[in-house]
This record gives C-alpha cells, sequence and structure tokens, in this order.
C-alpha cells in the first residue's frame, strides 16, 4: 500500500511539474515511463497513468465550469471521463515481463496516443519535450526522444535518465524561445465573451480593427488574430474588415467560424484590403464543447485535411488552439516542411490554470524542435 501510494504520489508530481506551463519543464514527463514501467502490478501502472494524466490536465474542472457556466461536478465528470482512453491504453499494454516487452509496449501506447482515435485525447504526451532535449533536430530529435522514453522502461533507466537529464541542461543554458519572422505579428487579446456561444459584435471588430492598425504602424506587415477574433464569418463581416484594410499593406490571419450544413467550422481567415478567403480549417476542434459528432450543431473535424496553408506568400502549419495539446496535427503538418508554425487560441474560458501556458509551452516546444518561426496570437 505505501509503495502504490509513492508511485502515485510521484506520478502526479511528474504531471503537474512537466506540465506546468513552463516549456523547459516538459522533459520532467520524460520520468513517467520509468514509473509506469516500475509499477508493481497492472493496478498500480493504471493508476499512475491515471494520476499523470489527471495531474497534466488539472486545469480541465475549472475551465470546463467556466465554459458551461455550470458547478464543479461537470468539469470534474469530464476530467475523469477525459482520462479513460489514456489509463486504458497504458493498463493494458503494461507488462510484467522485463526485457524487449516493455520498451516496445510502452512505444505501442505513446503511438497509439498520439493518432487518432486514442489520440483525440492524447494530452500530456511526453514525446512534446523533444523539442526542449533535442532543439532544431526535427525528425531524429523525434526519434531521439522515443528511443529515449523507450530506454527509460527498462532496467538501463537510471542511465537513461541522467542522458536525459544531461540534455535538459544543455537545452537549458542555451534555450531561447521561437520568434515570429521579420515583418509578422501575432496580436494577443482580452475580449470577455463571459457566456460560450458569443461571438465577436460590432464594437469588438473595431477594437481589433484598432489594434491591427496600430501594428501596422509599428511596422508590421504580417499580422496574426487569436481564434475566433472575426466572430461568425458573413459577407457583412467582410466588408467591414476589407473596407478598413484598404489603405494598409498588411496581410491578416484571424481565426472565425463558418456555419455549415451540419454545423461550423472553426477556421482561420485570410484578409487584405482587396478580399478575403478561408485558409484553414481546424483538423481537432474541443471534444465535446465543439466537437460533437453525436449530435448536429457542432464543429466540424477535419482530422487529416489541410495540415498547411499559404499565408502571405508562406507556407504555415496552423494550430487552432486544441491542436496545440495534442500530438499529430503538427506532425502531420511537419510532413509537409512548412516554413512558419502558426499558433493561435481562445482561452476566455480558462480563468486562472494554467491551460493557455500549456498551450503555448507545446507550440514553442515543437517550433523547437524543427527549427521553425512561430506566431502565437491568443485571447484571454
Amino acid at each position: 500500500m505505501i509503495t502504490a501510494a509513492m508511485f502515485l504520489a510521484a506520478a502526479a508530481a511528474v504531471g503537474a511539474f512537466g506540465w506546468s506551463g513552463e516549456v523547459l519543464l516538459l522533459p520532467v514527463a520524460c520520468l513517467i515511463p520509468a514509473l509506469w514501467a516500475l509499477a508493481p502490478t497492472r493496478l498500480v501502472a493504471g493508476l499512475v497513468s491515471m494520476a499523470y494524466f489527471m495531474a497534466a490536465s488539472r486545469g480541465l474542472p475549472v475551465g470546463v465550469s467556466i465554459f458551461y457556466s455550470s458547478d464543479i461536478w461537470v468539469g470534474l465528470g469530464l476530467w475523469i471521463a477525459a482520462s479513460l482512453l489514456f489509463v486504458t491504453v497504458h493498463t493494458v499494454l503494461w507488462s510484467p515481463k522485463h526485457g524487449w516487452h516493455r520498451p516496445l509496449r510502452y512505444l505501442v501506447a505513446c503511438a497509439l496516443m498520439s493518432v487518432p482515435p486514442f489520440g483525440i485525447v492524447g494530452w500530456a504526451s511526453p514525446i512534446t519535450a523533444a523539442g526542449v532535449l533535442f532543439p532544431g533536430w526535427g525528425w531524429a530529435g523525434l526519434a531521439a526522444t522515443a528511443i529515449g522514453l523507450s530506454a527509460i522502461t527498462t532496467r538501463a533507466w537510471p542511465v537513461a535518465g541522467v542522458a536525459v537529464g544531461v540534455a535538459i541542461a544543455l537545452s537549458a543554458t542555451a534555450w531561447t524561445d521561437p520568434e515570429p519572422p521579420m515583418g509578422w505579428a501575432g496580436i494577443d487579446t482580452m475580449f470577455d465573451y463571459q457566456v460560450a456561444g458569443n461571438h465577436a459584435d460590432f464594437a469588438q471588430h473595431k477594437a481589433t480593427i484598432a489594434l491591427v492598425r496600430r501594428a501596422a504602424l509599428d511596422g508590421a506587415t504580417t499580422i496574426v488574430l487569436p481564434e475566433s477574433a472575426l466572430g461568425i464569418w458573413t459577407p457583412t463581416t467582410e466588408r467591414l474588415w476589407t473596407r478598413n484594410l484598404a489603405d494598409l499593406d498588411v496581410v491578416v490571419a484571424g481565426g472565425a467560424v463558418v456555419i455549415n450544413d451540419s454545423g461550423y467550422d472553426n477556421v482561420m481567415i485570410e484578409l487584405t484590403g482587396e478580399g478575403a478567403g478561408i485558409l484553414y480549417r481546424e483538423r481537432m476542434p474541443v471534444p465535446v464543447s465543439m466537437w460533437r459528432p453525436w449530435a448536429s450543431g457542432g464543429a466540424s473535424a477535419q482530422f487529416f485535411d489541410n495540415p498547411t496553408g499559404r499565408f502571405a506568400g508562406a507556407s504555415i502549419a496552423p494550430l487552432i488552439c486544441y491542436e496545440q495539446l495534442i500530438v499529430w496535427p503538427i506532425l502531420q503538418s511537419m510532413l509537409l516542411r512548412p516554413d512558419v508554425i502558426v499558433a493561435t487560441g481562445n482561452g476566455w474560458w480558462t480563468g486562472e490554470t494554467n491551460i493557455v501556458p500549456i498551450q503555448k509551452a507545446s507550440a514553442k516546444a515543437w517550433a523547437s524542435l524543427f527549427g521553425l518561426p512561430l506566431v502565437i496570437a491568443f485571447n484571454t
């Protein structure tokens, strides 16, 4: 009983510190494979997985309660439900045998939690730490991290742990956050939507246009706005924006909602003074609150469609909000070798939690891994 409690406490600490929202602490999550592998029983391995996942996603209950204007119990229910796939995969694949079984099974678990259907809730993947451990290494860094994660499940885990520690120390001494390309700017906003389903009104559009004009005066020529900044996209909204951009030599990308036959698409719109067009349709909206395949009226999920987009003459890897927390969208985008990563979000519902810092830390880690410029724009 004491041993099990120690494993659970350690797993919770790894989840809490690794997913604190500080990018340089992401490699702490690399310790979870060792705790999983060293668990004395399958039950303890499952509880270790749950403790880690729930600690890493601890902001969810509060965020859900704010989003739905409900009491905390709704958030707690979704929090527990969201952990079940992660826990099930890691519990089933745990093995009491030493040798090749454990590292191979952990890699399978990691892979399953990186792609649909399990990867839809594949938050807190330790593989995200690759960008901190091996900045600029690209796919080789991803492979090296995967090898390290599998090695840490073997009897050689102390050696693997030391290697990870050395990589962390070397990275920390030279770490710099990825920057936007010259002339690009991400604009953060603080619009309070208060009630889920509210969208940008005329006053918000005018305030956002003023922010764009100010950025243009400061020298920005390519401007990124947060998710939902443009509200529900209509011909009237397009006319408002194009008329206000007509005298500016800028290209703007902003988040919007486009109504379709079954619900809506969460998109990025490209705007100039001459017109507008859809730049990107979100591949994976937030499950339950946005993506509800069992009911009409929710956001569409494109899954593997449009992994990159053309914006201001560059190929971009777009990541809208939830896509920054999971693995396959960014890796799919990287297969097409984009020039810039563009990460946007709307965190009005996250309150005082660390959800937005975690999203930003993940985006920074992926940009660092592939050595790409990063533009971030959030509404908080």
